[in-house]
């Protein structure tokens, strides 16, 4: 499975929030929303891979009412449970969509916001020209993109214990979170397509779960490596066992307390 935006994240969306919500993306999501309200006090934000809601549940709750939100993914299962989990918050549009192909009009948005979407669209130079496209000249987009597996312990732990069940043919699902770091890149990325006044920093946070089972349990049940793990045969029993004694060895088994980092982003689109 090269391609996780296919995946089916249906069978898995109440995993996923139940087990990684809170401690992987929730953190995350409260400093990008705060960056945001901060500078948009009216017109309209659009939301891209909005996965559960996590994102979009801390940008209602600081938005000014008359701001309009539209929430997007290109995945219908996550679209779908997000939508359902947050059905009474009002002045949201809901809108499956493709971030390198957004079916909206140009200068439709003063803020675009994405949070660890990013690195699985395969068009990257893409979707930073359709990012561009829909933001009004000054607009603001805001994004963020883990860091390098090796300053997030969540993700090398899982990616070494799943793949020492498979040595022959490891599946390779957490390289893919922790591939788009580069901020050479992502500065050129912004600078070719449209974008000035851009503003990187690598942000720590703390990384908290219940239990290291807990995020064990997300990280292999509630993530595609499932099917990853599936097609080559193995059961996810013994899977999350060990990646949950792995984390406990670093972090504490009850709770689990350990460090993630993520690369945030801010910029303007220029004319």
């Amino acid at each position: 499975m090269s391609n996780f935006l296919e995946h089916d994240y249906a069978p898995i969306c109440d995993l996923y929030e139940r087990h990684l919500g809170s401690t992987l993306f929730e953190p995350y999501a409260i400093d990008l929303a705060h960056r945001i309200a901060a500078h948009c006090k009216e017109g309209s934000v659009l939301e891209m891979a909005c996965g559960t809601g996590i994102v979009t549940r801390q940008l209602r709750a600081r938005l000014k009412p008359p701001v309009a939100l539209t929430v997007t993914d290109i995945n219908p299962g996550m679209l779908d449970y997000a939508q359902r989990k947050l059905n009474s918050l009002e002045g949201v549009i809901w809108r499956q969509a493709d971030i390198a192909n957004l079916p909206f009009p140009g200068g439709s948005f003063n803020v675009a916001v994405c949070q660890f979407g990013l690195m699985f669209v395969p068009d990257k130079e893409r979707a930073f020209r359709e990012m561009r496209r829909v933001l009004v000249t000054g607009g603001l987009l805001a994004f963020s993109v883990w860091d390098r597996i090796e300053n997030n312990p969540w993700g090398i732990i899982a990616h070494e214990t799943v793949g020492g069940f498979f040595p022959e043919n490891p599946p390779q699902f957490f390289k893919a979170p922790c591939s788009f770091y580069n901020v050479d890149v992502l500065r050129t990325l912004l600078t070719v397509n449209g974008f000035d006044r851009i503003e990187i920093q690598a942000v720590q946070k703390e990384c908290s779960s219940s239990t290291a089972r807990s995020l064990a349990i997300g990280l292999i049940e509630g993530a595609p490596v499932l099917a990853e793990i599936q097609e080559r045969g193995g059961s996810s029993g013994p899977i999350v066992d060990a990646v949950a004694t792995a984390l406990a060895q670093t972090g504490g088994e009850n709770p689990y307390r350990s460090t993630m980092q993520a690369i945030v982003v801010t910029a303007r689109a220029k004319e």
